[in-house]
Formats: C-alpha cells, structure tokens, sequence
C-alpha cells in the first residue's frame, strides 16, 4: 500500500531526474544509485519502512556475496596495475604471439580480464606498436583497441556485471554466459572484419626469439596465474567468486611480493570503494522500487497491451547503458524498472544483460573509449562509424538467440 509522499510513477520520475543530473554531473556511479534509492525509498514509503528495507538488503547473503566479489575483484585489479604485474602480462604475450593480427585482438581481450576504468589505455602503447606493422591510420587503431577488449566480458565468469545480473534475476551466471557465446562471436567476427580484414603486414625477422619464447612464456604464466586462479576456481570448484578473488589476490601478492606502500595504494584508491558501493546501491534500488509498488504500474501497461516485452527488453537497458554510461548502473536500473513486468527466464535475462553492456560500450562517456581516442589522437566521430555497425551486428545476433534458442 501506497503511504509515502507522493504516488510511486511521480516519485520513479523525481528520482530518476536526480539520477540524470548525477550522471551528468559525473558524479560516482555507487554514491548516484545510493541516493536514488534512497530518495525514492523517502517518496514512497514511511521512516519505519525504509529502514527496514535497508537492513534487509544489507543483510542479505546474496548483496553480501556480490558486494564482497566486487570488492576483492576491484582490489585484485588495482594490486595488478600497482605492481606492474599487467606490464610482464601485457609485454610477454607481445613477445610470445608474433602475428600483429592475433596479438591486436588478444592483448586487448586479457588486459580487459581487469575491470580497471579506462583499462583500454594498458594495453594501447603495445596495439599502436603491432598496429602501426599493419598500416592502420588512428581511427582503426582506436576501434581496434577499443572493440576488442570488450569482446571477452559477456562470458566472462566473474565479471562484476555479470554476476549482479545473474544474482538480480535470480539465476545462474553460467546459464546467462551460454547464450552470450554467439554474440561474443560475433564481436570477435566484426572486429576483425571491419578493423583487420584488408590489413595486410610483413613478416618480420625472429632471430633471437627462440632463445628467449620459454622465458616469455613463464613471464607470461606467472602475471596470467592470478586470474586464471580466480577463473579455475568459480568454474571448475562452483566456489563463490568473492572467495575466489580472494585466492586471485593472494595468489598475486606472493608472486609480487609488494612493498607495504605498494600494498596499501589499492585499498586507499576511492574507485575500489565507488564501484563496491555501486554493488550495493544496485540491489538497494531494486528492492525500492518493488516495494514502492512501480512495477505493478508499469506491469499494467505492458500486460494492456501498450508495451511489447521484446521491445522493452531491447530499448530499456540499451539506452540506459548508453545514457548512464554504467554497465553496473545500466543493470541494476533497467532490472529494478523491469521486474514484476518480464518474466526473468535465462534468454530475457542475457538480452537485458547484452542491451545494457552494448549501450555501456557506446556511451561517450566510456572512459575507454575517451582514452583511447585521446592516445591515438582521433576524434571520436571518426571511430562512431566502426563501433555502430559492430554494435549493430551483435544486437542483431542477441535478438536472434532470444527469439530462437
């Protein structure tokens, strides 16, 4: 029952207004979902009801769970940059794969394994090495850079975004990654056949590689086994991925064995906590906005008639991923507005889960995208007309497997 300030439609309005102002005012994507939660949880409901709405979400063992994995994962990700640990990763797979062609796509693909914000940047200096081999101008070795290191995390088992979408519906990861497969081959197929199909290289001389490929390949080994730990254990063991990064974390600390002032930077970096709370402020906000009784007014529309679920599972998480520039706020908003109106079964589950990461790539506040076009020197209207027809071709595929598998 309605017994707060104002009906749940005027007060989903007022405080996704504020949301808007926020992103635009880029303000931290957690502390933006904590305050519109919480300002729509004021709206609709009394003092009493909104504190125990927030004690039942922090109590909750899943909101625990995926808070705790973000947390270990970004902690993870922040000791790899810290201790130039990505720098062995990155220069010993340059080493190891002579192909520019192969190498453009991989590098990208492993530096992205990292959830690092603007992480496209880590692996730039080494694509415009190999890139420049294949005579591509800037606009392509943007959108090279760029394209594939957002092809690996629609399967990405540990993912961030993928397990809060996962844990929002209330099913598996694995269940959403399987049918991301062919839309992660498809991204693959177009980045190559837009960004390097016609580009042709030369080559070049291996005279003292094979004297030193072994010792590449254990540099290679030892910078890789962190993540690979963390991966081994959630798919092969079913361990809980924030256990898991734990062991990722510990597995890099002995290999690094950092100074106490590198071991500290990491928990001192406000982003280990902004994307954290954002984890957070996900699972607060969609229980807001089931509690405050919009989804049973939006849920009438679609069942009258007035909205397809197709269309809503398309359009709603695609232009909130490109407006708030968030995958992470893209999933949690799109759920919250969603559920109670769409059935979460795995194929609508992965299409609003595809639609929010692909509107996120496009967004031109992707700070990868920004950094990357910044480094090359490249306007990003230049880069807009490879990443369309890519976005394009993989959305075409998403909708395909959810109308047919």
């Amino acid at each position: 029952m309605h017994i707060g300030f104002l009906d749940p439609t005027t007060a989903i309005v007022v405080s996704f207004c504020l949301l808007g102002v926020m992103i635009y005012r880029r303000v931290n994507i957690g502390i933006t979902l904590n305050v519109t939660a919480l300002l729509l949880a004021f709206l609709t409901l009394d003092w009493y009801e909104v504190m125990l709405l927030v004690s039942r979400t922090s109590l909750d063992v899943g909101v625990i769970s995926v808070v705790l994995a973000t947390f270990g994962i970004m902690i993870m990700s922040q000791f790899y940059k810290e201790t130039r640990l990505i720098d062995d990763l990155s220069e010993s797979l340059s080493r190891i794969v002579r192909n520019p062609k192969l190498l453009v796509s991989l590098l990208p693909a492993i530096i992205g394994l990292l959830p690092v914000a603007g992480g496209a940047l880590m692996s730039a200096p080494l694509v415009e090495t190999e890139t420049d081999k294949l005579g591509l101008k800037a606009e392509k070795k943007t959108y090279v850079n760029f394209w594939f290191r957002h092809t690996i995390f629609p399967v990405y088992p540990v993912s961030q975004v993928l397990i809060l979408a996962a844990t929002l519906t209330g099913l598996t990861v694995n269940a959403i990654i399987f049918r991301q497969i062919p839309v992660v081959l498809s991204m693959i197929a177009a980045g190559y056949i837009i960004g390097l199909w016609k580009a042709e290289f030369k080559p070049e001389d291996n005279g003292n590689l094979t004297r030193s490929l072994s010792s590449e390949v254990r540099r290679f080994a030892r910078a890789f086994s962190p993540i690979l730990a963390t991966i081994a254990v959630v798919v092969g063991l079913s361990i809980d991925v924030s256990l898991a990064a734990i062991l990722g974390v510990i597995v890099l600390l002995l290999i690094s064995r950092p100074a106490f002032e590198v071991f500290k930077k990491p928990f001192l970096n406000p982003a280990t906590y902004g994307i954290t709370i954002a984890a957070y402020g996900a699972f607060l906000l969609r229980n807001v906005v089931e509690t405050s009784g919009f989804s049973e007014v939006f849920g009438t529309l679609a069942a009258g008639g007035w909205i397809d679920d197709v269309l809503l599972l398309i359009a709603v998480p695609t232009v909130l991923g490109f407006l708030v520039g968030s995958p992470f706020g893209a999933v949690a908003i799109s759920f919250s507005i969603l559920d109670g109106v769409v059935d979460f079964t795995p194929r609508s589950a992965a299409l609003l889960y595809i639609g929010s990461y692909l509107g996120y790539v496009a967004a031109p506040t992707h700070l990868c995208l920004v950094l990357t076009a910044e480094y090359f020197k490249c306007s990003l209207g230049k880069v807009y007309k490879y990443i369309i027809p890519s976005l394009s071709a993989a959305l075409a595929v998403a909708i395909m497997v959810y109308l047919l598998i």
